[in-house]
């Protein structure tokens, strides 16, 4: 088994400017070289893309130090922004963040320049601050069209590629609801992995029944074939995440049950006077943080 642990926390929080502790300094080259003017433009246009990476700061509570990200705080409290969005990092070792953090996830993306739009900005200008074509601004923007809100919901802070969005589109929306949740189950959101799922999609639930199944390299018969296999694998994911759910009901209502019990000095000294291996499970069994 892997010793690895992940590094900072999945989701971010917001946190206010004046609580994040930077740890360098933001100097006069700095603010002179050109990729200072691109974070300011963006922000300006679309507000932050990347989140800060904070880690909290001992013996202060609710200050955080800020990890990654000081252009980006100084160019926000230079702009009079008040707050950003921080991913907590679980130690403060700053060098490896920029490899290791997920970046801004399709669907976020979407909105952010959504909103950025709704708010007055053009798309070139869009364009600009992000660094990227007027065309990736237009396909951000249509990236939801077709896509059922259910859907969306599940996969919001998924780090879904905007390949895997679009292949979506070519299911129907109670499809699209089953494949959403495939992948979260599977943790995997390649655009290989969601394009199997869409390409062994029963008829009635594809948005063009009546056009052939087609995937370069692979006959009809094997499509065929491939799809009567995840037809059955399918099935028996949904059946382990059904059993796993009652097993940790179970599990946990067991617990509650067993912490109960030892918070009872008349049972607890009985079990330990008569059945010490049981007490002692018992025992560890509460003192776990997860069952």
């Amino acid at each position: 088994m892997s010793n690895a642990k992940i590094g900072f926390a999945m989701k971010t929080i917001r946190l206010l400017l004046e609580n994040i502790l930077p740890v360098r300094q933001i100097t006069e080259a700095h603010k002179k070289a050109n990729r200072y003017e691109t974070i300011l433009a963006s922000l300006k246009v679309v507000g932050l893309v990347e989140p800060l990476v904070v880690f909290p700061q001992k013996g202060q509570p609710g200050k955080y130090m800020l990890v990654n990200g000081h252009m980006r705080h100084y160019a926000m409290k230079e702009l009079g922004m008040t707050a950003a969005d921080c991913i907590i990092a679980n130690d403060d070792e700053g060098f490896t963040y920029n490899a290791r953090i997920s970046r801004l996830p399709a669907i976020q993306e979407h909105k952010m320049i959504s909103r950025a739009v709704k708010n007055g900005a053009s798309l070139e200008r869009i364009a600009a601050a992000l660094n990227i074509s007027t065309q990736g601004v237009k396909a951000s923007l249509n990236l939801l069209v077709g896509i059922c809100h259910e859907a969306v919901e599940l996969l919001k802070d998924k780090p879904i590629p905007p390949k895997s969005l679009r292949l979506l589109k070519k299911v129907t929306a109670e499809r699209q609801v089953e494949i959403a949740r495939l992948m979260i189950d599977a943790n995997n959101y390649h655009a290989g992995y969601a394009e199997g799922l869409v390409l062994v999609t029963h008829k009635e639930l594809q948005v063009s029944p009546d056009q052939p199944k087609k995937k370069k390299g692979m006959t009809a018969e094997s499509i065929a074939k491939m799809e009567q296999e995840m037809v059955t694998l399918e099935s028996g994911m949904k059946a382990i995440t059904e059993n796993y759910k009652e097993n940790m009901f179970t599990l946990q209502t067991a617990s509650t049950y067993i912490k109960a019990l030892l918070k009872n000095t008349r049972v607890a000294k009985y079990l330990k006077a008569k059945h010490a291996e049981i007490a002692t499970e018992f025992q560890n069994m509460a003192a776990a943080e997860t069952v």
